[in-house]
């Protein structure tokens, strides 16, 4: 049993187990993406700025003028070493942050595509189906289209006398409603 175990580990058509350090230091890329936004998010702040103008203003009023407290003078080389360390972890984390960004971006920009095609697909439906109410509206007889066959059907005297008739009544209703105001 070991020598089979043994000729699995050195086959080369299989992946190794992980070894050194990443084996050792495991650590949630989300947990690491959510601490380097946290970071970016604090470095892009007036009050980060403000904070560090302050420390910056102290760090070059006491190594000039407190004579006895002089841990850095005048070239400011600490100095200059602290802020490219900064720089050099912030950097990364910037990227980290704007990548993580990029990501979600996409997968917004993916959805908006899906549920734009999706409404478009609805859309066009639509669209069909109010085509298909017009084309079967369209076969329905219409008020114009029933008075044309009665006219055609009936012959012309008659509907000359219906004329006259209709008139008549306009004339009898237009009467009646001047000689009884109240109403």
């Amino acid at each position: 049993m070991a020598d089979a175990d043994r000729r699995a580990e050195q086959r080369l058509d299989q992946p190794r187990g992980a070894r050194g350090l990443g084996s050792f230091l495991r650590l949630d890329p989300d947990a690491v993406g959510r601490f380097a936004e946290g970071i970016a998010r604090f470095l892009g702040t007036g009050r980060f700025l403000a904070v560090q103008t302050f420390i910056v203003f102290v760090w070059i009023v006491l190594n000039v003028a407190a004579v006895n407290l002089r841990w850095d003078p005048y070239p400011f080389i600490l100095l200059n070493l602290a802020f490219s360390t900064q720089a050099a972890y912030a950097a990364p984390l910037i990227l980290l942050a704007q990548n993580r960004q990029a990501d979600r971006d996409r997968v917004q920009s993916e959805e908006d595509r899906a549920r734009a095609a999706s409404t478009r697909a609805d859309t066009e439906y639509l669209a069909r189906e109010l085509a298909s109410l017009r084309v079967s509206v369209g076969e329905l007889a219409t008020r114009d289209f029933i008075r044309g066959e009665l006219n055609r059907l009936v012959p012309d005297d008659a509907v000359d006398d219906g004329a006259d008739r209709r008139k008549k009544g306009g004339k009898k209703r237009r009467e009646t409603a001047t000689a009884d105001p109240v109403s």
